[in-house]
């Protein structure tokens, strides 16, 4: 006979207890009952569950080293990252830039200002005249597409960013020195050969109406000692006209490169300090979020193998608890059962005393009476 065993959370536990058993040591010692019905019980949960609490304190032990493991790295990389700064100075000009610049003056302000409108007048100056030469050049690709013209003219200031991305790629001080001065220097002749070109032709520019209509004639009145600047290329345009062009191309290329370094310069003497995160920092930062994650993860894996295995050893605790209460209950109710049939045995056997002891007085008043004629003696 069997009968089951509540559990704290309402259910049953399993295996069942078994009661024929509990009765069948109520007759023996009590010691020795209490200690046969626990190993029974205990013999017949792990018979049940043996395996599966085997299986949770494997898990305990592993997901225990693991743990153990997972810290040990954990603090090893606190180690480790209290030495490191979590933020480094960038490196300018092939230095570390630790020390502190100048704050921002009026003078510096207007030079930057001054620069950056330089910058504008020159590139604007050139791309629209050049994109107007181009189309009163009468070519057809221009004619018909007038935008044309101002994407050939954006070469300038695509070539003064080009000369200027040079300037930032040099490291050591002294060819950044020599570039910016050979890009002044280049500007500043361009410009000097503009003008002087334009010199050329600025007479005939000036002339009136009447002055040019007089100065015409029907004679080739050209000689062998012609100017070269008079002279014409092989597309029929004049080479006064080809220098012009070029030299202000030139001149706007490099004195705008030159002018956007000096904003670099201007603007480097009184930038902030740059701090950016250390690389070895940050790569020992991601590690320990990953190790604090895994370490979570652990532990919530050994609570619940822990749990499993606190979870069976109370069910056997509660089954064997059970077992001795019913043990107990069990004796109880022999006890009392002893006890009653002791009971009715001392009422019957008291009730026998008493009757044996009527009879007894009843025979000896019989043998006390005197003989008489009535009686027949």
């Amino acid at each position: 006979m069997k009968t089951m065993t509540p559990s704290q959370n309402g259910g049953m536990i399993s295996p069942s207890v078994h009661l024929e058993f509990i009765q069948n040591q109520v007759g023996l010692p009590e010691r020795e009952s209490l200690e046969q019905i626990e190993a029974y019980h205990r013999a017949l949960f792990l018979h049940q569950h043996a395996a599966e609490m085997e299986i949770n304190q494997q898990e305990v032990r592993i997901h225990d080293d693991r743990l153990a493991h997972l810290e040990a790295r954990l603090i090893e990389i606190h180690s480790k990252l209290d030495g490191v700064e979590k933020m480094v100075p960038v490196r300018a000009n092939g230095e570390p830039d630790i020390h502190p610049n100048a704050p921002w003056h009026h003078w510096d302000r207007f030079m930057f200002l001054l620069a950056g409108i330089g910058i504008l007048c020159l590139l604007a100056f050139g791309v629209l005249n050049i994109s107007f030469n181009l189309l009163e050049s009468g070519l057809i690709t221009f004619v018909e597409n007038p935008v044309r013209s101002y994407f050939w003219a954006a070469l300038l200031p695509i070539g003064a960013f080009g000369v200027k991305i040079g300037w930032d790629f040099i490291s050591s001080q002294r060819r950044r020195d020599a570039y910016l001065w050979t890009c002044l220097g280049l500007g500043i002749v361009g410009v000097i050969i503009w003008l002087a070109a334009y010199s050329t032709v600025y007479p005939t520019l000036s002339k009136t109406t009447t002055e040019h209509l007089a100065s015409l004639s029907v004679f080739d009145t050209a000689n062998a000692n012609e100017s070269f600047l008079r002279g014409t290329t092989a597309g029929g345009a004049k080479f006064v006209d080809a220098i012009i062009v070029a030299a202000q191309a030139i001149a706007e290329i490099f004195l705008s490169a030159a002018l956007g370094i000096y904003m670099t310069v201007v603007y480097a003497r009184h930038r902030p300090v740059q701090l950016a995160g250390n690389p070895l920092f940050t790569q020992l930062d991601e590690e320990r979020g990953e190790i604090e994650e895994a370490v979570a993860r652990e532990r919530l894996a050994l609570a619940k193998a822990r749990g499993n295995q606190n979870r069976l050893d109370s069910q056997l605790n509660a089954l064997v608890s059970y077992a001795r209460s019913l043990f107990q209950k069990e004796s109880m109710l022999r006890q009392d059962q002893s006890q009653q049939k002791r009971l009715l045995l001392d009422q019957i056997s008291e009730q026998l005393r008493a009757q044996l002891q009527t009879f007894e007085n009843g025979a000896a008043r019989d043998r006390n009476l005197p003989l008489t004629s009535s009686n027949g003696k």
